[in-house]
């Protein structure tokens, strides 16, 4: 569903990501639902079904996870798209965390930085939920793919297995229908 933005339009684009960089606490993952707000409900750029799709495929493929929002910016606008996405999620994180881990590490051992790590765990465990939650939209409606999510989710709190045990079998249920 790639369209042809104006320029005002793909500055606004890159311009929602690069905010969104600052709140991606626990990576670009975590700011699904508001991407999806914007992208699905807010411009009508993509459908539930492409959202969700674009995120699974950069996800199941080799490389960085934030690759799901070049896809997504591809998949609005073409190239210029995934440039403006890319550019606008990867500038204000990649400074922020060279200047916080600088800082960070010759102060690690204050009570503020302890206090401050140890307080991003419940907010990124919450934004992963947030971004499932959404994910998991378009599957609602098909008992099999609940049924497939919980038993993931069961797996990942009992065993060790490694995720792509899980993406594999997704997979193999949506590929047979089932899903």
């Amino acid at each position: 569903m790639s369209t042809a933005l104006t320029a005002s339009e793909l500055w606004g684009l890159f311009g929602h990501f690069f905010l969104l960089s600052f709140l991606a606490v626990g990576g670009a993952i975590t700011t699904t639902p508001e991407m999806h707000r914007y992208l699905v409900i807010e411009h009508h750029w993509l459908g539930d079904a492409q959202f969700t799709a674009s995120v699974a495929i950069a996800q199941a493929a080799p490389g960085p996870n934030v690759l799901f929002v070049a896809v997504m910016g591809w998949n609005v606008a073409g190239p210029m798209g995934a440039l403006a996405t890319m550019s606008g999620i990867l500038i204000p994180s990649t400074a922020l965390s060279l200047w916080a881990s600088r800082w960070g590490e010759s102060r690690r051992e204050t009570r503020g930085v302890r206090a401050f790590t140890t307080g991003l765990a419940p907010l990124t465990i919450g934004l992963l939920l947030a971004t499932g939650w959404v994910l998991a939209g378009p599957a609602a409606g098909r008992p099999g793919s609940m049924l497939l999510v919980a038993a993931t989710v069961l797996v990942m709190l009992r065993t060790k297995l490694s995720p792509m045990w899980a993406v594999g079998a997704g997979a193999i249920v949506g590929a047979l229908g089932f899903a």
